[in-house]
Parts: C-alpha cells; structure tokens; sequence
C-alpha cells in the first residue's frame, strides 16, 4: 500500500506540473486553439518518447567518457526525439496552420516529455527519504529542468514557425538550425549545473527564465507573421 501511495504522489508530481504550464502556454494560442485532441496525442508523445529516449541514452553513455560528453549527447538525443515525436504525430496534420501552432505542439510535447521524467525522478525521493526532500526535488524540477525541456523545444517550435511560409527547402534549414539550437541550450544548461555550487542552483534557473522572457517575445512575432499574399 505505501508503495501504491508513493506511486500516485510521485505521478501527481509529474503530470499535475505539467498540465499547469499546458495549461498557460495554451493561452498563448487562444483565439485559433489546437484540437484537444491532438494536444493530447502530442502529450503522449512526449510521455513515450522518454521511454524511447532511456535505453539510447545508456546505450550511448557506454562509448563516452566524461559526464560533459554523457549529458551533452544525452542532450541531443533528447532534443531530436521530442521533434521525431511531434513531427509523427502532429506537425504533419491540417491543424497545424498557423506560424504559432508549431510552437505550441513542441511545447506540449515538450511538457509530456517533462512529466514522464519528472516522474521518474520523483519516484526514488518518495520511496525512502523526507518529505522536505521530495518537495525540494519537485520544486527544483518543476521551475529548472521542465522550463528547459520547454525552452529548448519551443525553440524549435520557433523555427518552424518563423519559417511557416517559406519553401520547403528553407524550412529544413530552419528546423535544423532549431535542433541545433535546442541541444546547446540543453548542453549549456547541463553545464551549468555540473559546474554550480548546490547553493547557486537557482542562479542558473534564473537564467532559463530569462530564456522562456525571450521566447515569449519571439512568439509574439511569430504571431504577426502572414502570408505574402494577404
């Protein structure tokens, strides 16, 4: 029974988060909303990409040395998986036709990927330590590591849409330019963390922060951008 409690506080921890931000960056898109629907296939996919993501990532730390090299490609694979994921299930579909819709989805996807995770690292502080430790573990993740996970994918949500209109080949430039962009805010992050006193932590959250400030000024270019023709 303890177990099942820990369970349920562990996945109320990750999802409920989560859907609070869903819930905020959907109002970002409020006068043409997405589909419930496909927002919660792009939550899904985000929930299963993590499952995707765990056995490559051990897979790859096996051939690296060093934890900068490990969270570096971890980055990269993470940032290229949650894009797979919403490029297959949602970015392809009529819904998506409006500069600000990418952006949109790769955040949902973004916060599903989040909520999987956050699960997981939540999961082993509920299992046998205080609770000030889990709300602390919680806290951390609910403003530091979920924003990134939503700054690095609406990133690339970004590109999209920056380059909603334009030819093909340029989007692919776009979109690549966005992942690459994704997993250096990723790495940087990473870094950051691995080099920062525990007492400093919140100095390096404040500057993902700073990045979703920016970000939100991006998206309000992106909501001005038309076709030529109109």
């Amino acid at each position: 029974m303890p177990e099942l409690i820990s369970i349920g506080a562990a996945a109320a921890g990750g999802l409920l988060p989560a859907l609070a931000w869903l819930w905020f960056w959907r109002r970002e898109d409020r006068k043409h909303p997405e589909p419930r629907k496909l927002i919660a296939l792009a939550f899904l996919a985000g929930m299963v990409a993590v499952a995707i993501v765990i056995p490559i990532e051990k897979y790859v730390a096996g051939f690296l040395v060093g934890q900068m090299a490990i969270f570096t490609a971890w980055s990269t694979i993470e940032e290229v998986t949650k894009y797979l994921a919403a490029y297959f299930t949602v970015l392809r579909r009529r819904d998506d036709d409006e500069p600000i819709d990418p952006v949109i989805y790769m955040v949902t996807v973004a916060l599903g990927f989040a909520a999987a995770e956050n699960f997981l690292f939540l999961l082993s502080p509920l299992a046998g330590t205080t609770l000030t430790q889990t709300l602390l573990t919680g806290n951390l993740r609910f403003v530091g590591a979920t924003l990134l996970h939503i700054l690095a994918s609406a990133t690339i949500g970004a590109a999209i849409g920056i380059s909603f209109y334009k030819k093909k080949r340029i989007k692919r430039l776009y979109v690549l330019g966005g992942v690459i962009l994704a997993f250096l805010l990723h790495s940087v992050f990473n870094f950051l963390i691995l080099n920062t006193p525990e007492g400093d932590l919140l100095r390096t959250f404040v500057y993902v922060w700073i990045g979703v400030v920016a970000l939100l000024a991006v998206l309000e270019y992106i909501k001005r951008i038309h076709p030529r023709w109109r």
